[in-house]
């Protein structure tokens, strides 16, 4: 029995990992409020990623097909998709099925001969996702190439992991999810870490922190290759309020009471349920996939997409695979009222809801999500991350 629950001990810190969470570090001093600091971060992001080609730009979601952070590769996707500022494609070693993390698993993706045969100058920009394994030597040497030939390469959350394999943070400043600063100091002694900022670039090589700083990065390459009318009007689509680097990075770090908490929750392994998510075709990937991962990552459940017809295809145009609802599954809410990033707000109160307020910190916590718009979402009940 003890054997066992160790075993499962050790796969609840495997999975820990692929959360992005691999390093620790200790907590930082809280962000002072620059508006005109922030203004002019973001402005010079905008400037370093502004096209340097003529012709509408190529952007490459970069993929491994054995696992990639879901959040971190549909929501790029679907924005820069919906933007429709690029051509945007979703490359990986080989073609067809990507396996995501926590949940779910996409078609469609190019193969990086197939893409390279197509596209002999390369992309114009890289977005590189968390992955389950971030020293994948195809995935590497692809990136590398890329960005001797001149792409930008835009690292999400803890794919700064996966840059850094192939040598592009070496001497450069970084951001990269809260939980692998040690780590990403360790391996690359040149690189700098920069606090309270959601984006980072320096010469050509972009980082962000956490999960839900993909869409504000976004907006702002949106802003780059499409003017901030375009960036503007689409934040007010999708529910965003502000696309700045403005972000506290003091709240996120891991002290003994949240380690014991997260390796508890795991062993639970009797309270672990299977959740089904009904989707069909056109239906959000940004909403979608914010809220399975949320659900996903308090622990307490696993997350099947269901459609009666099979593969459905997402709003972004991109397959998502499918398989007939199974009777007696409980059904993860979605509400259809709400604009797609709104919908996190909504589903971390439910969470609180059902789980408890230290499950839903955790979760934010995972996400590096800050608490404030949560708190006016769950009627002022503001959570501690």
């Amino acid at each position: 029995m003890w054997r066992s629950i160790g075993a499962l001990i050790g796969a609840s810190i495997a999975a820990f990992a692929l959360a992005g969470c691999t390093g620790g570090a200790p907590p930082l001093p809280p962000a002072q409020a620059d508006a005109a600091r922030s203004e002019r971060e973001k402005q010079a992001f905008v400037e370093a990623l502004k096209p340097h080609r003529a012709g509408r730009p190529m952007v490459a979601v970069l993929a491994l097909n054995e696992g990639t952070e879901m959040t971190d590769l549909l929501l790029p996707h679907a924005v820069l998709r919906r933007a429709d500022v690029a051509e945007v494609r979703i490359v990986a070693p080989r073609a067809g099925r990507v396996s995501l993390y926590p949940a779910l698993e996409v078609d469609g993706a190019q193969d990086f001969a197939a893409f390279d045969r197509l596209h002999p100058a390369g992309p114009d920009y890289v977005i590189v996702p968390a992955m389950i394994a971030d020293d994948n030597p195809e995935v590497a040497a692809w990136l590398q190439q890329q960005a001797a030939r001149g792409a930008r390469v835009i690292g999400v959350c803890s794919g700064a992991r996966v840059v850094g394999r192939a040598g592009l943070l070496d001497g450069r400043r970084f951001a990269g999810h809260w939980y692998d600063r040690s780590t990403l100091l360790e391996r690359h002694p040149g690189a700098s870490y920069v606090p309270h900022q959601r984006y980072v670039v320096d010469r050509g090589v972009a980082t962000t922190t956490g999960i839900t700083a993909s869409v504000p990065a976004m907006l702002a390459l949106v802003e780059a290759i499409g003017g901030p009318e375009k960036a503007r009007a689409l934040a007010t689509e999708l529910g965003v309020a502000s696309w700045t680097p403005v972000h506290d990075s003091s709240p996120f770090y891991l002290d003994t009471g949240r380690r014991v908490d997260f390796l508890l929750n795991k062993a639970a392994f009797w309270r672990g349920e299977r959740w089904r998510v009904d989707v069909q075709d056109g239906a959000d990937d940004i909403a979608l996939a914010l809220a399975v991962d949320a659900w996903t990552r308090t622990g307490h459940i696993g997350v099947d997409a269901a459609s009666a017809a099979g593969p459905v295809r997402l709003r972004s145009g991109l397959v998502l695979l499918a398989q007939p609802p199974r009777e007696g599954t409980e059904r993860l809410p979605l509400s259809s009222s709400l604009k797609p990033v709104p919908q996190l707000d909504r589903t971390l109160c439910e969470i609180g809801e059902r789980y408890g307020a230290v499950r839903r910190d955790w979760v934010m916590l995972e996400m590096e999500y800050p608490a404030a718009s949560v708190a006016a979402a769950c009627g002022g009940a503001r959570p501690a991350a």
